[in-house]
């Protein structure tokens, strides 16, 4: 009969694709892991795994992991629902997002009204969230861009611009918009590969087979604001945060593409079981209004 420990092990190297990787994440000696993972083949009677070169989950593998989280999540969702009816309380709340400067807000409210309510964040690229989500790891996502997976409920919370942010003195500064192929030669401070922004920028310019001329990549907002006022380069900015009080001498200017916009989304599992603490937090996250940047009337 398979135990839980083993198949939480399988999930880590499913995920990590490394053997060694898993092991120092898990906390075990890499034989030993490498051991599990063969019984546990050996008990299913077939190969999860590819090993032609490097560790790939294959066809059989990626079948037998959907039903693994599946199966684990529902029984940790037993467990916190157990403890929450048993306890009298309202639990706690895990929710991932691309970024958390955009909630900072609704969480601090939140936070305020519910000071007893565990919150538990966690970072999480967008590809992995439909994943997270139907294995119950977490309760919602936050993700800057729409999630086309089977099994979630969402609600559109922000539909808004993205523009380029680029120094008072720029020979563009000037325009009221500009295109893609006017800004194509330039030089970029962006995000990281996987943060929303960094998405959208390389899909903007793949879209008309360009590169982006990157001379940055750097996760602090705040760090890109000031190389971008400092003048070594330009960079996407979200309207939402050009109306923030930034330090840096910032001008604005919409990009000419109906496509260069961010679509803020609040996603769970539709059949997930959401605890108190986590119906609190969707409704100040669908409720806040993001205009203003106070809380609002409930939307979803």
């Amino acid at each position: 009969m398979m135990e839980l420990n083993t198949l939480r092990q399988f999930l880590v190297v499913a995920r990590l694709e490394h053997l060694s990787r898993a092991a120092d994440e898990l906390r075990v000696a890499q034989p030993s892991l490498s051991r599990t993972i063969a019984r546990l083949e050996s008990e299913l009677g077939a190969p999860l795994f590819d090993r032609g070169g490097r560790l790939r989950l294959n066809d059989t593998g990626k079948l037998f992991r959907d039903h693994v989280e599946r199966s684990l999540g529902e029984l940790d969702a037993g467990r916190r629902a157990v403890a929450e009816a048993s306890s009298g309380g309202v639990g706690t709340v895990r929710l991932a997002s691309e970024t958390f400067l955009t909630l900072t807000g609704p969480l601090a409210a939140y936070k305020r009204a519910h000071p007893d309510i565990e919150i538990e964040l966690h970072w999480t690229p967008a590809e992995d969230m439909a994943r997270r989500l139907r294995a119950q790891d977490v309760d919602l996502c936050v993700a800057s861009q729409p999630i086309q997976a089977e099994g979630l409920e969402s609600v559109l919370l922000l539909d808004d611009a993205v523009g380029v942010a680029m120094p008072f003195d720029h020979p563009l500064a000037g325009r009221a918009s500009v295109s893609i192929d006017e800004i194509a030669d330039q030089p970029f401070i962006t995000a990281r590969r996987g943060h929303w922004i960094r998405r959208l920028l390389d899909r903007l310019f793949a879209a008309r087979g360009l590169t982006p001329k990157i001379v940055c990549e750097s996760d602090e907002p705040s760090a890109i604001a000031d190389l971008i006022g400092a003048g070594l380069g330009i960079g996407l900015v979200p309207g939402i945060a050009r109306r923030s009080t930034t330090r840096a001498p910032l001008v604005w200017i919409a990009v000419d593409s109906p496509d260069c916009r961010r679509a803020l989304t609040l996603l769970w599992g539709a059949d997930n079981h959401l605890s108190t603490a986590a119906r609190l937090m969707r409704t100040t996250i669908t409720g806040w209004n993001w205009t203003t940047g106070e809380p609002g009337e409930k939307r979803g």
